[in-house]
């Protein structure tokens, strides 16, 4: 029985400023082990619940968060950018569950760091008309594959908007969200063991478990976070502007619109 990973360090115990979640300080170095051991707990209790294989994806920034001495050395592990689906790169129809770990809410919510994918680049994003953040849209695509999101871990407001768009899966809490860089959270112990726990469950019960999917096509709205990012986007001949932010694209399915938004991503970077 395979699990996927995919794995964030925004909803990670322990993580709250920009600071964290950018290489190259020292508080970085700390978030990253932080990460790294809730993925462990993860991988640990999805053995537990039975899963005969775990596989991980590091789907933060870089993607080179994950520290693979200190990784369980059950788990196969996915480094590094550009790849495939990005945050969901190796995942395929023989996978049973999906966990996502230390996710966050969407661009423009309340939670802790949250954004959708770029925070330079979008402040919303929409499949078929529904605002989603990152664990819709992936959900989405893994749904399509018929692969069930089994668990999800991150801050209060993340778990509100999981539990709307996957009710059958398991979910965690760690912190409760402050504003968009403050929380209380549990302790790093009793996160980790929850994580555990839930893993164990969501793997044990997986059965009852049903996959998140958008039928097909639809039109994929972004949002942009000013004109200019719009300007450079609108240049992409399947794009149609709605206005002075919104680019559109329309779209097959799931798939087409990840990689609509990695392309209007990557070229962010220009205006940066």
């Amino acid at each position: 029985m395979k699990v996927y990973i995919s794995a964030d360090i925004e909803g990670v115990a322990g993580v709250v400023s920009p600071q964290q979640c950018t290489p190259g300080n020292a508080e970085y170095e700390r978030a990253r082990r932080l990460m790294t051991e809730e993925v462990n707990a993860a991988i640990s209790g999805a053995f537990a619940g039975g899963a005969t294989e775990v596989l991980v994806n590091d789907a933060h920034g870089p993607m080179t968060n994950i520290l693979p001495e200190l990784l369980d050395a059950r788990a196969d592990l996915i480094l590094g950018k550009p790849k495939p689906f990005n945050m969901l790169a190796g995942l395929e129809r023989d996978f049973e569950a999906l966990f996502l770990v230390g996710h966050h809410a969407a661009a423009s919510g309340f939670g802790v760091l949250a954004h959708t994918t770029n925070s330079f680049a979008f402040r919303e994003v929409r499949l078929a008309g529904r605002a989603l953040g990152e664990p819709g849209i992936y959900g989405a695509f893994a749904g399509q594959l018929g692969v069930p999101v089994a668990l999800v871990t991150g801050d209060d407001r993340l778990v509100a908007e999981a539990s709307e768009l996957f009710p059958s899966a398991e979910t965690v809490c760690v912190k409760t969200a402050l504003g968009h860089r403050a929380a209380r959270q549990i302790s790093l112990d009793k996160a980790r063991a929850a994580i555990a726990a839930a893993a164990t469950r969501a793997v044990r019960d997986r059965r009852a478990l049903v996959p998140f999917v958008l039928e097909g096509p639809f039109v994929a709205e972004f949002v942009m976070n000013a004109p200019a990012l719009a300007d450079q986007g609108a240049v992409l001949p399947p794009a149609r502007r709605l206005d002075a932010t919104t680019l559109a694209f329309a779209c097959a399915d799931a798939a087409e619109a990840v990689g609509w938004m990695t392309a209007l991503s990557a070229m962010s970077a220009v205006l940066r």
